[in-house]
């Protein structure tokens, strides 16, 4: 094991901080994950999602706070700050001047104490699909990612990336990657700039190398490599070689992300738990072969699953 290298790295946790919205009995909650069903965002409408909207962009200020103090570079912005943001515009919010102002808050403390801050949008992000309306919705969705980094005056680089999986196969991969490509043309530079696409955990799906020359070597997007969803879909590869493929398409200046998580089933040695479920922690050594990268840890404690693997290793 190579102490000097997991010192090099960066580690980052997912959207809920463990800390702050589970706190002792008389401690207020923070947490960005307040939501609604859609039966109650119809009957309460848009002053609802605004006041909702508020109190997770105030809570986001409130993470990146604990997260520059506590020493995490890396954080995960939740994809659901505004609920149902598909229905309505910012500006049809009552309070969008007071979201505007916490978001610019969280993206400036982030930016001055460097805090790399990056999105994951939900699998119903579909740009491969042949039909018209999922690809419309994947392209609103995307670009309220968009506006969000925006508010928060992140950089229009992969830095603050809006990661995806690019989508289904549909019996036909190359037709499928040519809908990507074609649909890529319609997103916004503010989706356009910051876009990554993520490797598959099922054989059948998209590996790095399928990225590779299917994505990459034709529209230039870059490749989170995710070390779990390798193992289920290698692509012919080694870990090692998908590794570096993913980080060879990222800009010389930015460094790469990857994610990486274990096995829940082999975590509470339960078999009939899916091999691809998440576990709570992660205990192996991560492997980056001396290359410098930030590791998304995706596990279901968050920052307890990033300090406890750092007392393990670092």
């Amino acid at each position: 094991m190579n102490k000097k290298e997991v010192k090099l790295n960066n580690y980052g946790y997912a959207c809920i901080n463990m800390e702050l919205a589970y706190p002792p009995k008389g401690v207020q909650r923070v947490t960005t994950g307040r939501s609604m069903i859609k039966r109650t965002y119809l009957a309460k409408g848009n002053s609802y999602a605004s006041e909702i909207t508020l109190k997770n962009a105030m809570d986001l200020d409130k993470i990146v706070d604990w997260n520059i103090l506590n020493g995490y570079n890396f954080f995960r912005i939740t994809s659901t700050l505004a609920p149902w943001k598909s229905l309505y515009n910012w500006t049809d919010l009552p309070d969008i001047d007071k979201i505007r102002q916490y978001l610019h808050s969280a993206g400036t403390k982030a930016t001055t104490h460097g805090l790399r801050l990056t999105t994951h949008p939900g699998p119903f992000n579909v740009l491969t699909s042949p039909h018209k309306h999922v690809v419309e919705n994947c392209v609103a969705d995307l670009t309220y990612h968009g506006d969000m980094l925006d508010m928060m005056k992140l950089s229009r680089t992969p830095y603050n990336k809006i990661n995806i999986h690019i989508g289904g196969a549909y019996g036909d991969k190359p037709g499928s990657l040519e809908r990507f490509c074609k649909n890529f043309e319609l997103l916004p530079e503010s989706v356009q700039s910051r876009l990554t696409i993520e490797n598959d955990d099922k054989a059948t799906m998209y590996s790095v190398e399928d990225l590779y020359h299917g994505i990459y070597n034709r529209i230039g997007v870059p490749i989170v490599f995710d070390y779990h969803h390798h193992r289920f879909c290698d692509g012919g590869l080694s870990e090692r070689e998908a590794l570096e493929m993913a980080m060879s398409t990222w800009p010389k200046e930015i460094t790469p992300v990857v994610h990486y998580s274990e096995s829940r089933s082999l975590e509470k040695e339960d078999p009939k738990i899916r091999p691809q479920a998440h576990s709570d922690f992660v205990y192996q050594y991560i492997n980056t072969y001396g290359n410098r990268v930030d590791i998304m840890i995706e596990s279901k404690m968050k920052e307890k699953a990033v300090a406890k693997y750092l007392q393990l290793h670092g």
